[in-house]
């Protein structure tokens, strides 16, 4: 098992990090092993965040959804890839982490603040990848629980290539199945609902 982890994250390292167009696949993995390192898979439709719904009220313009789904994930070219970690480094320098002592009843998703906590690292970052013209049905802000048990949102990037993370506690972009969470909930293309997630333990 501790071989077979290592050959995954070598090939999905190999995947994210070459300078031609990625691929879908992890050549030489079986499909169902492929498709559960690549994707999150939905459960069961649940309601958002209050925050979030808040949120909305704030910064219509950013929670548009089209009533069709149309496409699916992006080919993540190197154009693409470069957009992602310029945008996920430019946000985690230019705000200052500031935690939130008031919990849910203090929560403000805010789009570039000058201080913020993790909510407003990844709503920024949605705006400003929407902002180059990325479509929303691929930006998808997730709730995770870390290992202190705090619950912690991050933005989930939808491509042909698998699914990755952009986090404030990290300048690296992983694979949503490498990163150490427990998933809890996840906006739905195209819909105001969010949705459960399945596990992403292989």
């Amino acid at each position: 098992m501790r071989k077979l982890s290592i050959l995954v994250a070598l090939a999905v390292g190999a995947v994210l990090f070459s300078k031609q167009p990625v691929q879908a696949g992890l050549i030489g993995m079986p499909v169902g092993l492929q498709s559960a390192i690549q994707r999150i898979r939905m459960e069961t439709p649940t309601l958002p965040p209050m925050a979030y719904t808040q949120f909305c009220l704030r910064y219509r313009d950013d929670c548009r959804t089209k009533p069709i789904f149309r496409g699916g994930p992006l080919r993540l070219t190197e154009e693409r890839l470069g957009d992602l970690k310029e945008v996920n480094n430019k946000v985690n320098h230019e705000i200052a982490p500031e935690r939130n002592d008031l919990g849910l009843s203090g929560e403000q998703w805010l789009i570039n603040p000058a201080r913020g906590d993790c909510n407003d690292y990844a709503v920024s970052k949605r705006h400003e990848l929407l902002a180059r013209g990325w479509p929303a049905r691929v930006l998808l802000l997730s709730e995770v629980v870390v290992n202190s048990g705090e619950h912690h949102l991050i933005l989930v990037v939808r491509t042909k290539s698998g699914d990755l993370v952009l986090d404030n506690m990290t300048s690296q972009i992983k694979p949503w199945s490498r990163v150490p969470y427990r998933w809890v909930r996840m906006q739905m293309p195209n819909s105001k609902l969010w949705t459960t997630i399945a596990s992403a333990r292989v």
